[in-house]
């Protein structure tokens, strides 16, 4: 929909006082720091367009943090600091099934399942403000893409059009509650009002920090904004939607319903009913992405010949969707024995394509996690909230079509500083356990791929929680070989798919040497050499425990699942064997451990929910931080040291 454009405005506002917290008072140019220009581009573009500057600071902060990620798309196709959407350039990818040949149930104990994709549906009309803006300010699209100061612009005449269509004329920052909720492009009205409360709480607690591109910015904390909510009630968005029971206060969550439904074939989809966690501990959340949009990935998952998983999160406002209780196990991360411990959250967004998370899809899944590791008494730490790119393959076979997102642009740290669990320095600088944290705004690896997986074209140079891996101290070595990721003996690459030689921040590794700059850490049976040198660290001293080979033992097994001993197994379920990774864990090497669990395995090869059967075994295993993805060894083939 367009609207008429805005009158003209005077190219020297009138009053400023009463733009907003923040607004300092004009001066040359040439007398202000660079890295401050961005934050005078907000104050111009309030001023023009009548927009309390603290409210438009907010309602960037909420989706961009204020960033300019290199001019690429977000996973909602939204472009610059004001998030302007453009699905038009941004593109539309497939499904996450584009990602690998991965069997998402990963039970072997039945025929892999190979679900279809349906043709994507047409993306909803909010992705596509970016036409809108350019239209008031009289100027084209890719201009509001390329250039940060006029991408500001652009959100202010949004922000000052809704502001005018609600026909509130007013400068006080609490007034522009409806012209914010409408900004966030959502079609529930729930939804609006939880992104305009995450902007309103982030104008009382104010917020300052420098982007990805070196801009330094400051709102200021207005802790007197009460602003007024009822302005949303006649935006007139949709308040039907079924609630979930499952979810935290403060987000917007409904119920989208996935289908445990009897297929002609006599198989059945799309998740498998259990009595979590009465009848198997719950120990893993699993974070990924869509590969898709909103609209597609909730219809499927209402398709009962496709998979399941627990709930969406939509990119734009935060909105969440409950698919599956909690209580029963999805089909979601390609490892039968992680599906049945673990909760899969699926983020709408692309991996793949190189695109970043809003603000607002970061703190309703923080919500949403912390809340669900708090009712399950799952740690929350890297051990336990893993990416789908920390599952590991159940056999050698598996290995390579398994998936890799959220992928390198999803900020771990930012993620765990909303969880209220930060990543912290702990122990002695010289400590033989280290967690991986660089910052992510400056840690900047060039990965190949994201215009078409193996492409070998380079991705925009932007912040990435990822850390590269080499064979000797040098920029200029060699990348690790992964035996399992790359049969046939060739290295890893910097393809944005290749997760053979990189580590993900928050995870943990035993150090494997030092020296320079430069410290090693035991990774897939090698040692794995990154730069961390002081001022640019990329990773900070830990403690833990380590698993290490017991004394006689030259090499142990490692496996991709922690299934029981044979004699567990009653007559009726069949044994499932363990099949030993293409990996080699020797004598004196050392990995992170992660926990100490038992070993189990849950028989559900039927619909008929009583004939399921967890199988429970003596055999206890050891989750270590193997390479990118965890595994597991056995308790009996390893010592577990301290490290400090």
């Amino acid at each position: 929909m367009s609207f008429p454009p805005l009158p003209r405005r005077l190219a020297v506002a009138a009053a400023v006082v009463s733009l907003g917290a923040g607004l300092f008072a004009a001066a040359p140019a040439q007398a202000q720091p660079a890295g401050q220009q961005r934050q005078r581009d907000f104050a111009a573009a309030a001023s023009e367009f009548g927009v309390p500057l603290d409210v438009l600071l907010g309602v960037s902060y909420m989706e961009s943090r204020w960033d300019y990620n290199a001019g690429t798309p977000s996973t909602a196709a939204g472009y610059g600091p004001m998030h302007l959407t453009d699905l038009r350039t941004a593109g539309v990818a497939g499904t996450e099934f584009d990602q690998g040949t991965e069997d998402p149930r990963g039970d072997t104990a039945r025929p892999a399942l190979r679900p279809k994709a349906s043709e994507p549906a047409a993306p909803p009309p909010t992705l596509q403000t970016v036409d809108t803006a350019a239209s008031l300010l009289h100027t084209d699209a890719a201009t509001l893409r390329a250039n940060p100061a006029q991408n500001v612009r652009g959100g202010a005449a949004l922000l000052a059009d809704y502001q005018r269509q609600l026909g509130i004329h007013s400068q006080d920052a609490k007034d522009w509650y409806g012209a914010v909720a409408r900004y966030s492009g959502s079609d529930d009205v729930t939804a609006a009002q939880t992104f305009a409360d995450e902007v309103f709480d982030t104008i009382t607690t104010g917020a300052s920090r420098t982007t990805d591109d070196g801009q330094q910015l400051t709102l200021a904390a207005a802790p007197g904004v009460t602003p007024d909510r009822a302005q949303a009630s006649r935006l007139g968005l949709r308040a039907d939607a079924p609630a979930a029971t499952e979810c935290p206060k403060r987000v917007a969550c409904e119920s989208v319903p996935a289908p445990y439904q009897e297929l002609p074939n006599g198989s059945y989809g799309n998740y498998d009913k259990a009595n979590r966690p009465q009848s198997q501990k719950i120990d893993y959340i699993v974070i990924h992405d869509t590969e898709g949009y909103w609209d597609d990935a909730l219809k499927l998952v209402q398709d009962p010949t496709y998979l399941a998983w627990h709930y969406t999160v939509r990119s734009a406002d935060g909105l969440i969707a409950q698919h599956v209780p909690t209580k029963d196990v999805g089909w979601h991360a390609g490892n039968w024995y992680i599906n049945s411990k673990s909760l899969g959250v699926e983020h709408e967004g692309f991996a793949a394509k190189g695109t970043w998370y809003t603000e607002a899809m970061y703190r309703a899944s923080a919500k949403l996690v912390g809340y669900l590791a708090k009712r399950y008494d799952i740690p929350l730490d890297r051990a336990h909230i893993i990416g789908h790119d920390n599952v590991p393959g159940t056999t050698p076979a598996t290995i390579p079509g398994m998936h890799w997102d959220p992928g390198p642009y999803w900020d771990w740290s930012h993620y765990f500083d909303l969880l209220g669990a930060p990543f912290q320095t702990a122990g002695r600088p010289n400590s033989s356990l280290v967690t991986i944290d660089p910052s992510f705004a400056k840690n900047q690896p060039v990965f190949t791929g994201c215009d078409k997986l193996g492409s070998g074209t380079a991705c925009a140079p932007r912040g990435s929680e990822a850390v590269v891996l080499h064979t000797a101290p040098s920029d200029t070595a060699p990348l690790l070989a992964d035996p399992g990721l790359h049969p046939d003996g060739s290295p890893s690459t910097m393809d944005v798919a290749d997760i053979g030689s990189r580590v993900a921040t928050g995870q943990k590794y035993a150090v494997a040497g030092v020296q320079g700059d430069w410290t090693a850490i035991w990774y897939l049976g090698q040692k794995g050499w990154f730069r961390n040198a002081p001022g640019a660290r990329a990773a900070v001293p830990a403690v833990g425990l380590v698993a290490t080979p017991r004394p006689g033992r030259a090499t142990i097994p490692v496996y991709g699942r922690a299934f029981p001993e044979a004699s567990a197994y009653p007559a009726n379920v069949p044994v499932q064997a363990l099949a030993p990774m293409p990996y080699t864990l020797a004598a004196g090497q050392k990995y992170s451990v992660g926990g100490v669990v038992g070993s189990e395995y849950y028989s559900a090869t039927t619909f008929d929910p009583a004939e399921h059967v967890v199988v429970k075994g003596k055999t206890k295993y050891v989750e270590i931080q193997f390479g990118h993805r965890i595994e597991y060894v056995n308790l009996d083939d390893v010592l577990l040291l301290p490290a400090f």
